[in-house]
């Protein structure tokens, strides 16, 4: 794919993040002594990871929301070194850790997210304004990842509401009352996974006839663009008037941290350069695919020469 015009700015908005501590084991046991063979850390947050790949793919991007001061300066490293703009607030204390198993031998990472900060009301007065102010018509922002301690579920539905009156094209990628209560401002696209999707609905969907169905049913409510992950099964892409699957090839799992946000990066990426919905779920998944066969947790590797490496590998058609 290519491009050849400035996009619009994109925003991240990250209310909860966390330092994302990655231990391998092989072999990982529940209720054994395990030997961790590495560990990193990295500063993390799904809108944090999403600013990272879109900035390895060269597009502007600024991050916005909630830091503890006593440990912020893994992200203010962490931001100058891609080139990220720090836009973020900081709060009394220290921003969570969370771990993060990784087991190559079966392939699966288990996750320990310990509870973030929780703002004060003039914190949140101070993010108010500070989106009131945020960018102009056309410009993107990818709301993203959990609420934080004692913040009301609505509080990402307020936001889009004010970002959209803005004229300001808005992504939503977290879950459970937050997701729920989202989807009433009309987000114009959103990312669940299919348990995300499951939980949303109430109810078990076995076949992708039920996917896609289900997917239908949010874009009737308001949604522009609605992506469903399944992992290695690949991804749907649903508007109303196009159904697209993405298969990704078998692939050796370096880790799955931080492929679905690489996913969403991807389609921000695509439709900020006008792609088809064709284009967007392949660039998409090579994205994620660029995540998910990395060895290191950097996310330097995720650029523009290794997405389009995977591109051509990945079945992309029309349901």
């Amino acid at each position: 794919m290519i491009f050849g015009f400035m996009p619009a700015p994109i925003f991240t908005l990250t209310l909860n993040p966390a330092i994302d501590r990655t231990v391998r084991i092989t072999g990982f046991k529940i209720g054994a002594v395990n030997r961790v063979e590495r560990a990193t850390d990295r500063a993390g947050g799904k809108g944090i990871n999403v600013a990272a790949t879109l900035a390895a793919l060269g597009l502007p991007v600024t991050a916005l929301g909630f830091l503890g001061q006593d440990n912020a300066a893994v992200f203010s490293l962490f931001f100058a070194q891609r080139g990220i703009e720090d836009c973020c607030q900081r709060l009394p204390g220290a921003t969570r850790v969370g771990i993060k198993i990784f087991d190559p031998l079966a392939g699966e990472t288990t996750d320990l997210n310990f509870p973030g900060l929780t703002p004060a009301g003039a914190d949140l007065v101070a993010l108010r304004a500070q989106l009131a102010r945020l960018g102009e018509a056309g410009c993107w922002c990818v709301l993203a990842g959990s609420l934080p301690p004692g913040v009301a579920p609505e509080l990402y539905a307020e936001m889009i509401l004010m970002l959209k009156a803005r004229g300001v094209r808005t992504v939503v990628d977290t879950s459970g009352e937050a997701l729920r209560a989202a989807l009433l401002a009309a987000p114009e696209i959103i990312k669940p996974n299919l348990h995300e999707l499951e939980v949303l609905v109430g109810c078990s969907l076995p076949t992708e006839a039920a996917v896609i169905g289900a997917a239908r049913e949010l874009v009737a409510g308001g949604v522009r663009l609605v992506v469903v992950s399944r992992g290695a099964d690949g991804a749907f892409f649903v508007t109303a008037d196009e159904v697209v699957v993405a298969r990704p090839p078998v692939v050796k799992v370096g880790s799955t941290v931080g492929a679905g946000d690489a996913m969403v990066a991807g389609v921000v990426a695509a439709q900020v350069r006008g792609a088809t919905l064709v284009d967007t779920a392949r660039h998409a998944t090579a994205c994620s695919l660029a995540v998910l066969t990395a060895a290191a947790r950097s996310m330097e590797f995720v650029g523009n020469d290794q997405v389009a490496a995977f591109e051509p590998q990945i079945d992309v058609r029309l349901a």
